[in-house]
């Protein structure tokens, strides 16, 4: 009953347009059911974020005790407001977080802000916790505040939240508050009462809690007279019970798994603190004492990836295990009774192979979790140790409950050097893979990698009839400091010609047809699609670039007003590159056609590169055509801009390989 009631819900607000030219656009295109949900603290109720048809968003509260219809208790319209998530901060009171991005001017991108507001479960009392100032910088008050510790079982309703101190001076008066930087609060959500328990640093950047009211370790990133911030993040420590702080370790941005120790979770019990660093050129899982010893301790390492995540769970975000990627993604928990659990979960659900625990009640006998895999994108459900039962709350994305989905393989295949370059091949579900049209999609980034699962864009081309190759190009992050190389800028020649021979294998293997190969990508895979025409011109017969970086000097001034442009500047680097990596300086040698589509206000990458690109191609006589989405970021979140983009998409590839 509780899976039919919620399935209702989200059918409801997902609703695909009646407009759209291509039912399986406007499958594909629609969001996912759930864009992330919660349970209380006495695992009785779920709170739901769904969108609503367009770029809107609606919380819903769900009994999973006595059932019956969810109740709405919150929206938001997606123009410019978005819901993105909430979380119970009692059994009766919900922090949520509001996302903002405004337009920005013609020589700066859209600019994000945030906001956290508190609601009762019955949709009264809403109340914004994050504190207004009457500051002028853009670069201090974006920030709204990020909760850092729920304190433990839920019961008082009150929290550690991060808040950023501007100093303040009244025209008139003496009185002025001088406070200055990041600092923690303590927080009712009810009464909006408010203590301070850290002072704020000017040049702090990130508190990390036990998870038990106690904030142990914090990172300064140093700035200079301008403002930039420095390359690196100094962090200290406090010993159990002490508010001094004492040095633990520097971490040096910019330069992969060698940049140092990075934390990320305390554990209280243990007293340790845990984090990522460099070993052997890949990046291990360590913990180190916070006892004044700093006794360090290899938690997990592997010879062939990178360990790239931890597993949490509970109120209190304890570490229960780690995740690296090697065909697919792996898990390895410390906690015994979990392990055992997701081994039985794997026999339970087969085709679901892939298992996040996503939130647990207060004790952690009732457990929220997602399984899903590549041919099923996905079911939520708890789960409860005492009665060892498992309920199906939730589709993911019920529109595709009844649609053939794509299997996904992991496969390798040489580049020019010799060098095997993994990745993900996905076939048109009934075909047998030959001597048909085929699409290349390189990631964005640079600094991600694809993985195996359930993936919206690649599976619309197989159910349209592509053969979709992901690759994990050098410059993809997950394998190691020799792999990502520079970066998928300044060494863009390797990257992008990795991408090329992605194309070159799906010809030699017989899988795309004679000049039926198109590519596809977002963000740095949409730079990567315009780039690979610059390196072979005659390699692909179409281009699709969404939100893509076209100039990469440009890309460096868009961040000259933001307070990283430091870590930007050499992150892009200087030197011939910039000029021979740049697609709209090299347009003359682009011969397919193209199709951008881009947000105008991406706060990634602003919608002037695109402009750019296409007065560019333009200029030499190219084939192309911009698709601008207005009020919309670099996610493109709209199941209506998503429809129509993919249905574009379809068309133009089909156009321009005489399909």
């Amino acid at each position: 009953m509780v899976r039919h009631l919620l399935a209702t819900v989200a059918a409801l607000a997902l609703a695909p347009s009646a407009h759209a030219a291509n039912e399986a656009a406007a499958k594909f295109g629609a969001r996912e059911g759930v864009l992330q949900m919660s349970l209380s603290p006495d695992g009785t109720h779920v709170a739901i974020i769904a969108p609503a048809k367009g770029r809107g968003a609606i919380l819903s509260i769900a009994d999973l005790v006595k059932g019956g219809t969810p109740k709405a208790i919150l929206n938001s319209s997606g123009d410019p407001d978005r819901l993105t998530n909430c979380h119970w901060a009692s059994d009766t009171r919900l922090i949520c977080r509001v996302h903002i991005v405004i337009p920005g001017s013609q020589s700066a991108k859209a600019l994000n802000f945030t906001r956290l507001v508190s609601i009762n479960s019955d949709g009264s009392s809403v109340r914004q916790l994050t504190v207004d100032t009457n500051a002028r910088s853009l670069d201090i008050i974006q920030d709204g505040g990020d909760v850092i510790d729920w304190l433990a079982d839920g019961a008082s309703g009150k929290v550690l939240m991060t808040r950023t101190f501007v100093p303040e001076v009244s025209t008139g008066t003496r009185l002025s508050k001088d406070k200055e930087g990041l600092g923690v609060d303590q927080v009712d959500p009810v009464s909006g009462s408010r203590r301070t328990v850290v002072q704020p640093n000017r040049e702090a950047v990130e508190f990390i809690t036990d998870g038990h009211g106690a904030v142990r370790l914090m990172g300064v990133q140093p700035r200079n007279d301008s403002g930039y911030v420095s390359d690196h993040i100094d962090y200290v420590y406090r010993l159990s019970g002490n508010n001094s702080w004492k040095a633990l370790s520097t971490l040096k941005l910019n330069e992969g798994s060698s940049g140092g120790f990075n934390p990320y979770a305390v554990d209280h019990d243990l007293n340790v603190v845990y984090g990522f660093d460099g070993k052997d050129g890949r990046r291990a899982l360590y913990s180190i004492a916070l006892d004044g010893t700093l006794k360090r301790n290899l938690v997990l390492a592997r010879p062939d990836v990178d360990v790239d995540g931890l597993i949490r769970i509970g109120r209190q975000n304890r570490v229960v295990g780690a995740t690296f990627i090697t065909d697919r993604r792996e898990s390895e928990f410390f906690d015994a009774e979990l392990n055992k659990l997701r081994q039985s979960l794997g026999k339970a659900l087969p085709g679901k192979p892939l298992v996040t625990f996503i939130d647990a009640s207060a004790d952690e006998r009732t457990l929220l979790l997602f399984a899903g895999g590549d041919t099923d994108a996905g079911h939520y459900y708890v789960y409860h140790k005492d009665k060892r039962t498992l309920e199906d709350v939730m589709l993911a994305r019920p529109q595709l409950e009844k649609v053939a989905l794509a299997s996904v393989k992991a496969i390798t295949f040489p580049a020019a050097d010799g060098t095997r370059i993994p990745g993900y091949l996905t076939l048109p579900p009934g075909s047998d893979g030959k001597n048909i049209p085929a699409i290349v999609m390189p990631h964005g980034g640079p600094g991600a990698r694809d993985e195996w699962g359930f993936d919206w864009l690649a599976q619309y081309f197989a159910a349209r009839g592509f053969a979709v190759l992901q690759p994990n190009f050098r410059g993809s992050t997950g394998y190691g400091d020799a792999w990502f190389q520079k970066n998928g800028f300044q060494s863009w020649r390797t990257a992008i010609g990795d991408v090329n021979d992605a194309g070159r294998w799906l010809s030699a293997q017989g899988i795309a047809a004679p000049g039926k190969l198109a590519i596809v990508g977002w963000s740095y895979g949409g730079y990567a699609a315009l780039q690979s025409a610059v390196l072979d011109p005659n390699l692909f017969k179409a281009i699709v670039a969404i939100a893509p970086v076209t100039d990469l000097e440009a890309l460096r001034m868009e961040a000259r007003d933001f307070a990283n442009f430091r870590l930007v500047d050499a992150f892009i680097g200087k030197g011939p590159h910039v000029t021979q990596g740049s697609p709209a300086s090299n347009a003359a040698r682009i011969k397919a056609p193209v199709l951008l589509f881009h947000g105008d206000r991406d706060t990634n990458v602003g919608i002037r590169q695109s402009k750019l690109m296409v007065d560019k191609l333009k200029d030499v006589g190219g084939k192309v055509e911009l698709v601008e989405f207005h009020g919309l970021d670099h996610q493109l979140d709209d199941d209506v801009a998503r429809t129509a983009m993919l249905d574009k998409a379809d068309t133009f590839l089909r156009q321009s390989l005489g399909l």
